[in-house]
């Protein structure tokens, strides 16, 4: 039997070059499973995605999930892509397997904490305040360049981390500190700013929305000192103010101290963003 991807919707493309399709999974023209393949918007044309491959229940076990996705690699190679990224949650464990032998890496990951009803209380003695427009310009040029050269030293080429920089603080902060639902904080000790924080909603699917910490940033001569937790607590409290019962993080793959703060803090992985190249 063969197993072959058949479009099911004609080819989408955006101004930028970007395209995408959704496609069924056949096995001798029989339909199976779906699979919707994407370039990131975030990233450009250079990047594709695989979304939503499932293969219907009576078909698992059967290694069509694998035929499709190496089918979807052909198609995004065809599109000109350099590299592929899926997102597999945890409780996925065939899929998690599935992309393990097909030489995908995990990048990064997703976490997502419950919120308790009352806010946390925050350590004694710890100060915050909002952000000044001033202290903003600085903190702004900072975090994209920061964020960038987060996804280089993962094998990003620069001009396409720096693409995904700048489209995230266009998309979560058009407005700068006026963005409505966002917040930037930041810690103060003896007069000085020591830590940074970024919350705001995101949707996490259609219709989804939660809180999300976009960045805690601690200045490097403070750390160990507890102001990553005080500010993570301090993002919760910020969260439940604006009525949000879920709090998400995105965490990438290596920086072990930070996994290991969200964990004790009550984070759960909920998603591992792994990708190869093409």
């Amino acid at each position: 039997m063969t197993t072959t991807l058949r479009p099911s919707e004609p080819l989408q493309k955006s101004a930028d070059g970007g395209r995408s399709r959704t496609y069924d999974i056949c096995v001798n023209s029989r339909r199976v499973g779906s699979v919707h393949l994407t370039t990131d918007a975030s990233f450009g044309p250079a990047l594709g995605v695989i979304e939503g491959l499932r293969v219907d229940e009576p078909d698992r076990g059967r290694g069509r999930g694998t035929v499709a996705a190496l089918a979807s690699e052909e198609v995004l190679r065809s599109w000109g892509c350099r590299e592929v990224r899926i997102s597999v949650p945890t409780g996925e464990a065939a899929a998690l397997r599935m992309a393990e032998s097909l030489g995908y890496t995990e990048r990064s990951r997703n976490m997502l904490k419950e919120l308790a009803a009352e806010p946390p209380r925050l350590p004694e003695g710890f100060a915050y305040r909002a952000m000044t427009e001033e202290e903003f310009a600085e903190w702004s040029a900072r975090t994209r360049d920061a964020f960038a050269q987060s996804w280089i030293e993962r094998g990003v080429p620069e001009d396409q981390a720096r693409a995904k920089a700048e489209d995230s603080h266009r998309r979560f902060l058009p407005q700068g500190l006026a963005t409505p639902g966002a917040r930037v904080d930041v810690a103060v000790r003896d007069g000085q700013v020591v830590g940074c924080l970024w919350t705001g909603p995101i949707e996490l699917e259609p219709g989804r929305w939660t809180g999300f910490v976009y960045e805690v940033e601690v200045a490097e001569e403070q750390r160990g000192n507890g102001y990553g937790r005080a500010l993570m607590l301090l993002a919760e409290r910020v969260s439940l103010e604006a009525g949000e019962r879920l709090l998400g993080l995105h965490v990438f793959a290596g920086n072990t101290p930070a996994i290991r703060l969200y964990e004790s803090l009550g984070y759960r992985t909920t998603c591992l963003n792994s990708s190869k190249p093409l």
